[in-house]
């Protein structure tokens, strides 16, 4: 006859590799017994615990966590089924000898009840799982994840807010995305400009040489730069400075172009007019409009876009316009000066004199856009006694998240060059007409 072997449970108990607690039904819920391995997960030694009642033996981190234990016992007590227990923070107290203080931990527990004979509750066994790893890494990633969301967002949200036109094409040259802007200048949805159709909107008398000049750049990729003129909503085709750089990847193959389109329509429509009126000023107007074309095409193309963009951009936000953007060339006007989380009358107290805080104040105020056109500005340069007279064609634009104004866009070109020439050819001209 076979005999049964000597088990000690109680041995047996406190090996098995998890860490289970065992706990008395009553009201205090008194702790019984519990493993080796639930002793150097809580850092509390078996007979510190044992005979003693839940929260005396572990106090609860605060009164929510504490709460969550309690009803998930009093569940068992009183459903006699197993309950599941939302996750937990549940900090350690570290011994003396190891340096005291807390641990910050994370606990994933089921409580289990073991019933007698008589299906009466006789235990309660908790299996407490440390979870803290996985959800410190969950919630890592889900910060990155937000944060990532966000910088998306908002270099979308400046994209469409900046007074410049925007597409993207795929490393062959075919248009993938246009921003609103240019949507709302050819007044056509996305799906019409796909592929190559937006090509159709070309001036009949460009289209087949921007496509050639095109296809050439996707060939041999490198810094695009091209003038043509554009079919608007309204009919009227005006010209375009446009400029496109490739991205490349890691291995030197390109992933896609980004390129941005700049009306300059009257600034060409005005060379042209000086150009006509006075036939012996023309090599002096053409270095006037190249000068021009290099004032609004100054530096590589952004950072991505913003960086290196061909004009001066600034983004302020708050009715103090505190600067929270601005290019190198808008650095440049006040190179001695700290910009970024500045507001506009500590950087810029002289266009706060100058009358310019007022058009801000009004564009935050209204919503409504400002244009200004060879406006004058002063600038105090670091060393020099007098101020420097510049003259800028700019845009104050207000920009807005859910519904409200919460900034303003300030996009310039300085024409400073462009506007003394073309002072020089009317006071020559006027000279002209005098002798006649």
């Amino acid at each position: 006859m076979a005999t049964t072997p000597n088990v000690d449970y109680q041995q047996l108990f406190h090996s098995l590799p998890e860490n289970f607690l065992l706990i008395a039904p009553n009201a205090e819920a008194t702790i019984l017994d519990n493993t080796d391995s639930h002793a150097a997960a809580s850092l509390k030694a078996r007979d510190k615990v044992v005979g003693q009642p839940f929260f005396t033996a572990y106090p609860a981190t605060n009164q929510r966590e504490g709460d969550i234990i309690a009803e998930s016992h009093e569940h068992v007590r009183q459903h006699k089924e197993t309950h599941v227990m939302p996750l937990i923070r549940y900090d350690l107290e570290r011994p003396a000898e190891q340096g005291g203080g807390y641990e910050e931990r994370y606990w994933q527990a089921t409580h289990y009840p073991m019933l007698d004979g008589q299906g009466e509750l006789q235990y309660i066994l908790q299996k407490a799982e440390d979870v803290t790893e996985q959800h410190l890494t969950q919630l890592r990633s889900q910060q990155i994840a937000a944060a990532l969301a966000e910088e998306q967002e908002r270099t979308h949200f400046i994209l469409e807010s900046l007074p410049v036109m925007i597409w993207t094409t795929s490393p062959n040259g075919t248009a993938e995305s246009f921003n609103a802007r240019w949507l709302a200048f050819a007044g056509i949805d996305e799906q019409e400009t796909l592929g190559r159709d937006w090509l159709l909107l070309l001036h009949p008398d460009d289209a087949a040489r921007v496509a050639k000049q095109w296809q050439m750049a996707v060939r041999n990729p490198a810094l695009f730069q091209i003038e043509y003129r554009l079919r608007r909503h309204d009919g009227q085709y005006r010209w375009l400075l446009v400029r496109a750089i490739p991205r490349f990847t890691a291995d030197g193959e390109v992933s896609m172009w980004i390129g941005c389109g700049i009306d300059m329509h009257d600034q060409k429509q005005m060379v042209e007019e000086l150009l006509q009126t006075n036939e012996q000023q023309a090599t002096l107007s053409d270095q006037a409009y190249q000068m021009q074309q290099q004032v609004t095409t100054q530096r590589d193309m952004f950072y991505s876009l913003f960086e290196q963009a061909p004009a001066i951009i600034a983004i302020a936000r708050g009715p103090q316009h505190v600067h929270e953007f601005a290019n190198p060339l808008y650095h440049q006007l006040f190179p001695d000066r700290e910009i970024l989380g500045r507001p506009v009358t500590e950087v810029a107290p002289e266009a706060v004199e100058q009358g310019f805080l007022a058009i801000l104040d009004q564009v935050y105020q209204t919503g409504e856009t400002f244009t200004g056109n060879e406006m004058m500005l002063a600038i105090q340069r670091p060393g020099q006694p007098e101020p420097e007279s510049r003259y800028f064609n700019f845009i104050y634009q207000a920009y807005r998240e859910h519904g409200r104004v919460v900034g303003i866009t300030c996009f310039a070109f300085d024409v400073t060059d462009f506007v003394r020439v073309r002072q020089q050819l009317e006071i020559e001209k006027q000279s002209d007409s005098d002798v006649s």
